[in-house]
């Protein structure tokens, strides 16, 4: 456990499990959806999507082992299955598993045409080999819209390793900038003021760095105490020592303390902490995400809706995101907006199932709506797309002939015949 909580106490590891974190909280609320709908499950709940659950759950529990052979057990499974393959490629990589993390991510990185994350890994991978300029190359393109905190961070320690001193610290200065609770920054810092022997600068540095290092160490502690009664004993005896962590000036324990309660069920206590690290930090697309995917869990939907909105116009392309945003406006009722949503979420990752089920199902409230309005024309664009999503249901299909049919705008003489009961 101590681990995960380490990598959880700042927000530059944070962003690394929210794709994982989110797929696995969404999961279950899609399926009970999609079986409360239906009467029956769906295809996404079979043994490839069980092995996938139980790799997040063991991932979240720092069980990078386990996670890896669950993940690999839902690919054997499912070869086609992405959202498998990038939590199996973290998983080598959290292990220190170079070789196995590489080849996962080099068939990621060509089965998705380059994703950001992907290129991320793949240079700290780079620079874990000792292959500077690789590395240097893969992040100086992510630098403009980094997938990670961290980013800068690494092309500086990039730089620096490669001797380019200048280059080095124009990046530090700018990670020191993204992230000034970052203790590796200054260090690294203090290591380049030293080689251009400005003593004072580097002394000031490494201070610094100390300072921070003391401070998230203590942080780590406190979160290690709090998730260890949170798993042994009743919220009350566990509080006062999670409280600790409650830092009303550090969105970054703030944080660590939601997803602390979260973790373990406690979604309504992990809101307050939340909402008190957005009010500090309101443009941390993390800190949204946390707070709308901790609203989402306790059943606070209208609540889940406003972060959750902030978090995608922060991050337009997450699918994590736009996801959690399409179920909570398809529980809302609000289904334009939903249909919208899912949509994009959809595009941005055809194959999660449960995306694909809602969009399916809001494709048909609307067709419904429209058609009951004689507006057969954007009936039918909903009805095609439930086609699309699910081109073996044949009354899907057969609504779809009819509506061509009606919109194709037969003479009056035929219209009549065709409309007469038989």
């Amino acid at each position: 456990m101590v681990g995960f909580l380490n990598l959880m106490g700042t927000r530059r590891f944070r962003s690394t499990f929210l794709a994982l974190w989110t797929l696995a909280v969404l999961l279950p609320f899609a399926l009970a959806v999609s079986v409360s709908i239906e009467g029956q499950e769906p295809a996404s709940s079979g043994a490839a999507e069980a092995h996938l659950g139980n790799g997040y759950e063991a991932m979240k529990d720092d069980r990078y082992q386990v996670a890896a052979e669950e993940f690999r057990a839902a690919l054997a499974l499912n070869p086609g299955l992405v959202r498998a393959r990038y939590p199996l490629a973290v998983c080598w990589f959290a292990l220190g598993k170079s070789q196995e993390a590489r080849q996962e991510f080099d068939r990621l990185q060509k089965e998705t045409g380059g994703n950001p994350s992907i290129a991320y890994y793949l240079a700290r991978l780079d620079l874990r080999a000792g292959d500077v300029e690789p590395a240097i190359k893969r992040l100086a393109r992510l630098v403009n819209a980094p997938p990670f905190p961290d980013t800068t961070y690494y092309l500086g320690t990039a730089y620096l390793q490669k001797g380019e001193l200048a280059a080095a610290e124009k990046w530090l200065l700018v990670a020191a900038r993204a992230d000034p609770r970052d203790f590796r920054v200054p260090e690294h810092l203090a290591r380049l003021y030293q080689r251009e022997r400005r003593k004072t600068d580097a002394e000031k540095q490494f201070e610094l760095s100390s300072r921070l290092r003391q401070r998230y160490d203590q942080a780590s502690q406190q979160a290690v105490a709090c998730s260890r009664l949170l798993e042994t004993k009743p919220l009350d005896e566990a509080k006062p020592a999670c409280e600790q962590l409650f830092d009303p000036n550090d969105p970054d324990r703030l944080t660590t303390l939601g997803l602390l309660y979260g973790q373990h069920g406690r979604y309504e206590d992990a809101v307050k902490p939340l909402e008190e690290a957005g009010r500090l930090d309101p443009d941390s697309f993390e800190i949204q995400h946390d707070l709308g995917l901790s609203y989402f869990r306790a059943r606070r939907y209208r609540e889940a809706r406003k972060p959750l909105e902030k978090a995608v116009a922060l991050r337009p392309d997450f699918f994590g995101s736009n996801a959690l945003l399409g179920a909570t406006l398809y529980t809302l009722g609000e289904d334009e907006l939903a249909y919208r949503v899912l949509g994009h979420a959809h595009a941005l990752d055809p194959e999660d199932c449960d995306t694909a089920n809602l969009l399916f199902k809001e494709a048909l409230i609307l067709a419904n709506r429209e058609e009951t309005q004689k507006k057969y024309d954007p009936a039918l664009g909903y009805l095609l797309t439930a086609g699309r999503l699910r081109p073996q249901d044949q009354e899907v299909q057969r609504r779809i002939s009819e509506l061509l049919r009606r919109v194709s705008h037969p003479p009056p003489q035929k219209r009549a015949e065709e409309d007469t009961p038989r």
